[in-house]
């Protein structure tokens, strides 16, 4: 029966992801066989629990990279040869005096998936004797091991399957061919005038306005945002300065501060080609996001100050900082922020998601790429 579940839970996870996120779909790798799960498991001295058997049967893991297939918790899905080598690499942590701690690693423990930038990942218990076999569990640096994921993987694998068929309701979210789990969103902000302005010489946090139109921007910030990112290094300038002013006023209305009058006029003032008003920490639009500021600190709202540092930046900063930090704003307002980007750029093609060689050959001024440069070079010589 578990053996069924399992299978059950992929089939409808494969039949969802083929028709949704044909890009994520193709990085599952073929079928373990059964010689080579027997011979893993001989190598770490355990028995594994039927479900990672059959899941193994179906299978091997995902490909690593960008497009990996990853569970809700960031975590890709590993193979034989994955399983071997990060359980391998947990047993070599130093636990301390005491040896093996239930709460941080046992030797019974096994790790079928991976964070990959960190030793964080999934694991199943594969303790015989105990009447947690087969329990799914979280491994975190810090804290150590943590049950209560899933009693069983057929289990975990069912709620995944669940949460795929849900879609949006459950934080499930595609772009470009691929599968993205988004966490839970704030409450958006409510909106309001924010009543008369504070006096010039009242106490308040200060706005960065060290800001400047032709500041340029690190490559490792387009990196984060993917073939997205990619986009916006080659487009033309004309573009990127229209996809900030949208990404800004979309950022505004999330945030609740597009209902502020000198937020308002200054957005609405760049969208008719005006130029934005002096940086001054005692102008009306600097006096009012340093206002709120004020709100949001008082309110432990960082979701908001976000915002409010934001929108100083797009009015007064370079345009492409401004889209990039818009949009990784975006995220904590709206699962759509992907899609929203790419629509502000003008819906053109994707490239593919760059590689260091792809920001060590970029020649965009505004663009910062010379450390890729230099990486690109040595490996080229």
């Amino acid at each position: 029966m578990t053996a069924e579940l399992v299978q059950d839970a992929w089939t409808r996870i494969d039949a969802w992801l083929r028709e949704h996120a044909p890009r994520t779909f193709a990085t599952l790798r073929p079928p373990a066989g059964d010689k080579e799960i027997a011979a893993a498991q001989e190598e770490l001295g355990v028995i594994f629990p039927p479900d990672l058997v059959a899941s193994l049967l179906r299978h091997d893991g995902a490909l690593e990279g960008p497009e990996a297939f990853r569970f809700s918790s960031g975590d890709r899905l590993l193979g034989v040869s994955g399983i071997l080598g990060d359980t391998g690499c947990m047993r070599g942590f130093d636990q301390g005096l005491d040896g093996e701690a239930e709460g941080y690693w046992l030797r019974d423990y096994v790790k079928f998936g991976s964070y990959d930038v960190t030793s964080d990942g999934l694991l199943v218990d594969c303790r015989t004797e105990r009447d947690s076999f087969g329990a799914v569990g979280r491994f975190f640096d810090e804290t150590g091991t943590r049950f209560g994921e899933a009693d069983s993987l057929g289990g975990y694998l069912s709620d995944v399957a669940g949460r795929l068929e849900c879609g949006r309701d459950a934080g499930v979210v595609t772009f470009n061919g691929r599968l993205f789990w988004e966490g839970p969103l704030p409450a958006r902000p409510q909106s309001g005038s924010g009543g008369p302005l504070p006096a010039p010489d009242e106490r308040l946090p200060e706005l960065d306005l060290s800001h400047s139109p032709t500041d340029t921007l690190h490559a490792s910030h387009l990196d984060g945002l993917e073939e997205l990112g990619a986009l916006i290094a080659i487009l033309p300038y004309e573009q990127v300065v229209d996809a900030a002013r949208k990404q800004l006023r979309r950022l505004a209305v999330e945030s609740g501060l597009n209902s502020y009058p000198e937020v308002k006029a200054a957005l609405d003032a760049w969208e008719r080609g005006a130029a934005p008003p002096r940086p001054d920490q005692s102008g009306p639009l600097a006096l009012r996001l340093r206002a709120v500021l004020a709100q949001a600190d008082t309110g432990r709202d960082v979701t908001r100050r976000w915002a409010v540092e934001k929108t100083a930046l797009g009015i007064w900063g370079s345009p492409y900082r401004s889209v990039c930090e818009s949009a990784e704003t975006r995220s904590h307002f709206t699962v759509d922020w992907r899609a929203d980007l790419h629509a502000d750029l003008g819906s053109p093609p994707l490239p593919p998601i760059p590689d260091e060689p792809f920001w060590g050959a970029l020649r965009n001024p505004a663009i910062d790429s010379g450390w890729y440069a230099a990486q690109y070079t040595q490996a080229e010589g």
